[in-house]
Order: structure tokens, then sequence, then C-alpha cells
């Protein structure tokens, strides 16, 4: 895997984020743009990120803590799971070869306020008690995930 995200790039890519992040009934976000950024900062170093993806609704349980959720995978093989709230920002590290099961689901939900059915997928990364959730609900979000996915099984399961 080639870095090609710095810090500085998935700030900005975040930023942009935050800005859909917020749904037509909600309040819009509040974030502190420069404490994000130093957070961000602080928290990859010089690590280069190979893949970014952005989780705009919250998975289930990450309601009380933030808007939205970045999602980071390094060169070297660390996965950042960064929930971004109005004044909260939170990360958990996990190596993927600590990972206990990777777990892929391509179903559909029930939208109750639009009264159907909707594709969705997710990436759900287990170890120990702890998940981190992937979602996917447009076709440009499948493709990050996918490409997620397979990088972590890559990693985990290499071809010989």
């Amino acid at each position: 895997m080639a870095g090609v995200l710095t810090a500085a790039q998935v700030f900005e890519r975040a930023r942009d984020a935050a800005a859909e992040a917020t749904g037509p009934d909600e309040q819009a976000l509040q974030i502190d743009f420069d404490a994000l950024k130093a957070n961000i900062h602080a928290a990859l170093g010089d690590r280069k990120v190979a893949l970014m993806h952005v989780n705009k609704f919250l998975p289930e349980g990450y309601e009380e803590q933030g808007r939205f959720n970045v999602l980071l995978l390094t060169n070297g093989k660390v996965i950042f799971d960064m929930v971004i709230g109005d004044s909260y920002f939170r990360y958990d590290i996990v190596s993927v070869g600590e990972l206990d099961k990777a777990q892929v689901v391509d179903a559909v939900w029930e939208n109750k306020a639009k009264r159907q059915e909707e594709p969705f997928l997710s990436l759900r990364l287990m170890h120990g008690e702890e998940a981190h959730l992937l979602l996917a609900l447009n076709d440009d979000e499948r493709t990050s995930l996918l490409a997620f996915a397979s990088a972590v099984a890559a990693a985990r399961n290499p071809e010989k």
C-alpha cells in the first residue's frame, strides 16, 4: 500500500465531510476546525494513510458521541476510528493484526422515514468487545468500503 494521504489531507477531507454530515432537520455542526486539525495531526503524526472511509451517519452505539466518524487505514496496517462531533473528538487505534474478525454484510434496511427498503453495505472490524463499523449507503461509499475490506483481507490473510 503506497501512502496517499497525510494528516493535513485527512483533515481537509474530514472538514468537507463535516459539512455533509448535517441532516436537513439538524442544527449545523459547530466544530472548532482548528482544534480538529490539531487533534488529527496529534493522532496521526507522520503516518501515511492508505485508505480513508467516512461514515456520514454514525453507526448504532455512537449516537451520543458525535455526528460522523472517519476510519483510516495506514500504510503500517493500523486502523484509526475517529469520531467527530460538535465538541467531541475521540479515536480508537487497532492494528489489523489484532482484529479477531472482519465481516462484510450486503443487505437492505427498512427506512421508516421514507417507508421503503434501501440497500446498504457494512464492514465490521472486531477485536475483543469492540467493533468498528464502516457503512455504505451509495455506490461511492460502497467503492470506498470494499477497498477497505480488500486491504484488511490482504493484510490479515495474504495469498501465498
